[in-house]
């Protein structure tokens, strides 16, 4: 069996990390059983969550897992695209990962008050001499990943701009679909979508990323579907502040 090494659940969503949210959709997708367990990205194969072991094989990056098991198990998470579709869905995959998913750590991390309640509690149980310099050192690593990007380097404001010009694009693909490349059913960029969209929405967190994300109802919505299709179990209340 597939084991999944998760964030686990918090932040008002059902897993931390949006893109093990993202790998964890994709397994449901395609109907293979997996066992889910804390993991840690010091004994990840890259560094980072999520990670997947299957047969003894560690696999990381959410992307790497998915086109493993797509091939391992004979699994096509696009199935019903045309080649011209796919591509597309790979380029809006691009788009949510590689510049909105930088907007949303931005307001996530960078925000002092959202890191108080959020990422800086990840060291509560750690020694209390310890504590001060372990959440310094995990907001200046991500400042520093953020900086890179090209994001760190705006105005707070031009990235609110640059957040904004990608929920939009999203909407207008979504159109009044009920998932973003079909109206019957998800495909692998439905996954990321999702999972990067539901970080930004959970009210846990107070950002103008998540105030510019509600200004667009089809996006909520979607967002509520993917979460009672894929977490009917976890309660999704966008009115209920955390």
């Amino acid at each position: 069996m597939i084991t999944l090494f998760a964030a686990g659940e918090g932040f008002g969503l059902p897993e931390i990390s949006p893109y093990v949210t993202k790998t964890e959709v994709q397994l449901k997708m395609a109907g293979l059983p997996y066992r889910k367990t804390k993991g840690s990205r010091e004994t990840a194969p890259k560094g980072q969550l999520p990670w997947i072991e299957d047969a003894a094989q560690a696999i990381g990056d959410s992307t790497f897992i998915r086109a493993h098991i797509e091939h391992k198990y004979g699994v096509d998470l696009d199935t019903g695209l045309s080649g011209k579709e796919r591509a597309q869905a790979w380029a809006i995959e691009r788009m949510i990962e590689n510049q909105l998913g930088w907007v949303s750590t931005y307001f996530r991390f960078l925000e002092p008050r959202n890191f108080a309640r959020g990422p800086g509690r990840w060291f509560d149980q750690a020694p209390e001499h310890l504590r001060d310099d372990l959440r310094k050192g995990l907001l200046e690593a991500v400042a520093t990943n953020v900086r890179a990007v090209g994001v760190g380097r705006h105005l707070r404001e031009e990235v609110i701009w640059l957040g904004g010009l990608s929920l939009r694009a999203l909407d207008e693909l979504l159109e009044d679909k009920a998932y973003l490349m079909r109206d019957s059913h998800p495909v692998g960029v439905d996954a990321t979508a999702f999972a990067m969209l539901a970080a930004m929405l959970t009210p846990f967190f107070d950002s103008p990323l998540r105030d510019e994300a509600e200004r667009y109802p089809r996006l909520v919505g979607y967002v509520g579907r993917m979460m009672a299709e894929f977490y009917p179990a976890h309660p999704w209340n966008l009115r209920q502040a955390a």
